[in-house]
């Protein structure tokens, strides 16, 4: 190769390279980023969202003249098949229209409305609930990523001291127990190495599906401060700006549009026409005639008592459901606060219980190299100060969860 050509193609690779792992380095998503990230690829979402524009376009349809589309009929008669052949024919034809019975059009666009309106309250039930999720995956992916950290930790910890016993077991400084013990806690420590893998992996892709790219959101950047900033400090305000009570709501209220539908719906809706008739008949004196036509079913309760029975039958399961809700939902954000509290005392005694695990384990595994206390306790040190550190950044996680979902329930996706 000429001289020239190698570091010309250094160069070329060098550029090449240095985009690459531009790209392959990207800031992790915040939060906020992330719930748009599932939201974007949410198939609840779409379902909803076409249900919202179907009523919206029922209740644009029930702003017509009639109640529903015109009715076309035919007839035609001769007398050919008589066998007199006189030339007698009819033809006769005729289109009529069903009519509103009173208030029952205005009646029709307000049930097509409030079940857009309570279309609306479930989209951001749907939005609120996928939050969750994603608060609920990142966590939990989070924290399994922690948990290979730590197993790492104790493998290299147990395997370096693994080492050390067996060069002093070979060199008749300690029994072949204490190998034995050693390489025992060797053997503990990489299964718990490759399950914390495994855990890790499945966290993993759980996230991915959620958000449709593998990446970890961030949810450091979020804590008490964000809490104490929120709109709504009133419990009784965190209620009723839930979107979950707001949906249930709606449905009452469309429930009660539906009742008062099915009273205008009192009897089947009549209908009124005009018939044309065209005849050929030897001798008379007139071939053509116009006239109207109508057509009054009368009301029954066969007919109408199901229908008011459906109407409030949904009408008091509606109502259930928002008494429900209204509970469901001051439990939880009971539950919700009290986790918070919960939370926060715990990520400060996780703090100093591992630091000062962490110190005994260190303390543990000097006396032991001193020939000061027995492998046994400094394996011990060492396994629980990886279980206070484990500990603790699951209290850190689960303290920064808590502030996100104290902010979810005020209504703020942070």
């Amino acid at each position: 190769m000429p001289p020239i050509v190698l570091p010309v193609a250094l160069a070329c690779a060098m550029l090449w390279a240095f985009p690459l792992r531009a790209q392959g380095v990207q800031p992790a998503p915040s939060f906020h980023e992330a719930v748009n990230m599932a939201w974007a690829i949410d198939p609840v979402r779409t379902e909803l969202q076409v249900g919202h524009h179907s009523a919206r376009a029922r209740a644009s349809a029930a702003g017509s003249w009639f109640a529903g589309g015109p009715t076309l009929s035919g007839e035609y008669m001769d007398d050919h098949m008589l066998g007199s052949n006189e030339g007698y024919t009819t033809y006769q034809g005729g289109v009529s229209v069903p009519l509103w019975l009173p208030g029952q059009g205005s009646a029709t666009r307000q049930v097509a409305t409030a079940e857009a309106d309570s279309l609306d309250e479930q989209i951001n039930v749907e939005h609120m609930a996928l939050s969750i999720r994603v608060l609920d995956a990142t966590a939990a992916a989070l924290i399994a990523s922690t948990r290979v950290t730590v197993a790492r930790a104790l493998y290299e910890a147990v395997a370096r001291m693994g080492a050390s016993t067996a060069h002093a077991v070979h060199g008749g400084e300690l029994a072949a127990t204490d190998g034995q013990m050693a390489q025992a806690a060797v053997e503990n420590a990489r299964n718990e190495l490759a399950l914390a893998q495994e855990e890790a992996q499945d966290t993993r892709a759980a996230l991915e599906v959620l958000l449709g790219h593998p990446v970890m959101p961030d949810l450091t950047r979020y804590g008490g401060g964000d809490v104490t900033r929120a709109r709504f400090v009133s419990p009784r305000d965190m209620e009723d700006n839930d979107p979950r009570i707001k949906a249930a709501h709606r449905s009452v209220e469309a429930a009660e549009a539906n009742m008062k539908l099915a009273r205008r719906s009192f009897m089947p809706n009549p209908e009124i026409g005009v018939d044309a008739i065209h005849e050929k008949q030897y001798g008379s004196p007139w071939d053509d005639r116009v006239g109207l036509n109508f057509s009054i079913p009368l009301p029954s309760e066969v007919r109408n008592t199901p229908i008011m029975s459906e109407a409030r039958n949904r009408l008091a399961a509606a109502t259930s459901q928002e008494t429900q809700a209204r509970r469901m939902v001051h439990l939880e954000l009971t539950r919700v606060r009290e986790r918070l509290i919960a939370a926060t005392t715990a990520r400060q005694a996780g703090i100093a219980a591992a630091e000062s695990m962490e110190k005994r384990a260190i303390a543990q595994e000097h006396a032991w190299r001193l020939g000061e206390t027995g492998l046994d306790t400094a394996l011990a040190a060492r396994q629980a100060a990886c279980a206070a550190r484990l500990t603790r950044v699951r209290a850190e996680v689960e303290w920064h969860v808590a502030s996100i979902r104290m902010l979810i329930a005020t209504g703020i996706v942070p």
